[in-house]
């Protein structure tokens, strides 16, 4: 049952989109984008850029940093509310691309929750005793459901992809996990493409992403204060054991307010809000990366992490990281 992180990688598209791209199309400023949600920049994928390619450079980076033998991996697990198609999912690709022999492939949708998903899952194949090594990787190109003509999401959402590798060890550093999910919510935060009720309330059938960003801000303060400290009593951890703690980047605002709620400061949380913008699966390895590479997450740091989103559902993990620094 025991697993370690050893190793991450991350990928941005090339093209950067400041808060001025917003003033030319919509009715708002930089200074009210930076303030309402701390986003100074996003990046977006090029018109034939698709999830698959951003998963393949965030692997390659992975493999390039750390040595790390991809022909070894037998499961590949990608989170993302925006693949390529429905089907071949989104992580055969990743299979085809790095022609990694014996390795089963499955995409999961659990919207900004799902990369923590994802190590949940990996885990959980690892207790089995069925898998050794798995890459989890979540990845989104939310520019391309994005809705332009909404003012109050379309300055949120960016593109990008993290990966990371679940191993089997003799020493556990993945510890105990928290899920849950309020399905009720789902009407609040959602994607379709075909005219549905969500829980009796008629969506929109347009493919692109809709939300209640208030709902959404409330449910996520109230549940993650509560389900934080949960989380931290059920790895037998005080809130001042965790030296760093990697949220979903959503918005700044939100971030803010649950650590006021947990009475943490700021400085403990990790974010890739401000030069990514809201980036789902994405946007905890992002977040995790930056930490790293800045030298502030050190071996053996205490983390928790936790993803909340499109279900409403979130899902929390503690770990201890095993990830050197790797400055090149």
């Amino acid at each position: 049952m025991n697993a370690i992180i050893r190793s991450i990688g991350i990928y941005t598209p090339q093209r950067m989109i400041d808060n001025a791209y917003f003033e030319k199309i919509v009715d708002t400023t930089d200074e009210w984008i930076r303030t309402r949600t701390g986003i100074v920049q996003r990046f977006y994928a090029d018109e034939n850029e698709y999830t698959s390619d951003l998963c393949i450079q965030a692997v390659k980076n992975l493999s390039e940093k750390y040595h790390t033998d991809l022909k070894t991996i037998d499961f590949i697990i990608v989170a993302t509310s925006t693949p390529d198609q429905a089907f071949p999912n989104t992580a055969s690709r990743i299979q085809a691309a790095f022609e990694i022999p014996h390795a089963g492939c499955l995409d999961i949708s659990g919207a900004c929750a799902g990369f923590v998903y994802g190590i949940i899952l990996a885990k959980g194949l690892i207790a089995a005793n069925s898998h050794k090594k798995i890459l989890v990787i979540g990845a989104e190109t939310l520019s391309k459901i994005t809705d332009f003509t909404d003012r109050t999401s379309c300055i949120l959402f960016g593109d990008g992809a993290g990966a990371v590798i679940v191993e089997a060890s003799e020493e556990n550093y993945v510890f105990d996990s928290l899920s849950e999910t309020d399905g009720s919510l789902g009407k609040e935060l959602y994607i379709s493409s075909q005219g549905a009720l969500i829980n009796g309330i008629e969506v929109i059938a347009d493919n692109k992403l809709h939300q209640n960003g208030r709902a959404v801000f409330k449910w996520a303060v109230t549940t993650l204060v509560k389900k934080i400290r949960e989380l931290a009593d059920k790895n037998h951890f005080k809130l001042d054991d965790i030296d760093w703690f990697i949220p979903h980047s959503a918005n700044i605002r939100i971030l803010e307010a649950i650590c006021e709620g947990l009475d943490i400061p700021m400085e403990r949380c990790l974010e890739s809000i401000r030069n990514y913008g809201n980036t789902s699966a994405a946007s905890i390895p992002l977040a995790w990366y930056s930490g790293i590479q800045s030298g502030k997450v050190k071996m053996n740091d205490k983390l928790l992490l936790i993803g909340f989103g499109g279900g409403l559902t979130f899902a929390g993990i503690c770990l201890q990281n095993k990830i050197e620094t790797v400055n090149k």
